[in-house]
């Protein structure tokens, strides 16, 4: 695959990554957290910003791996 597709592919991915999961975090965050103490809410929105850190890196990893040689 070309680098330069390969990139785009990733920027794509990256992109929807971040809008599904910024969607999925909100809609989690309404329905179960609106009772929820100020603390709970602090927890959950600290690690839920983290957490799609990790999908990312491994997006990037494979952006950052070298095309194989073919022979």
């Amino acid at each position: 695959m070309p680098i330069r597709l390969k990139k785009l592919i990733g920027m794509f991915v990256l992109v929807a990554l971040v809008i599904i999961y910024a969607l999925v975090a909100s809609i989690f965050a309404v329905a179960r957290l609106s009772e929820s103490s100020a603390l709970v809410q602090f927890l959950f929105f600290l690690l839920s910003g983290l957490l799609w850190v990790l999908p990312a890196m491994g997006i990037i990893k494979w952006l950052m791996l070298e095309p194989r040689s073919k022979g």
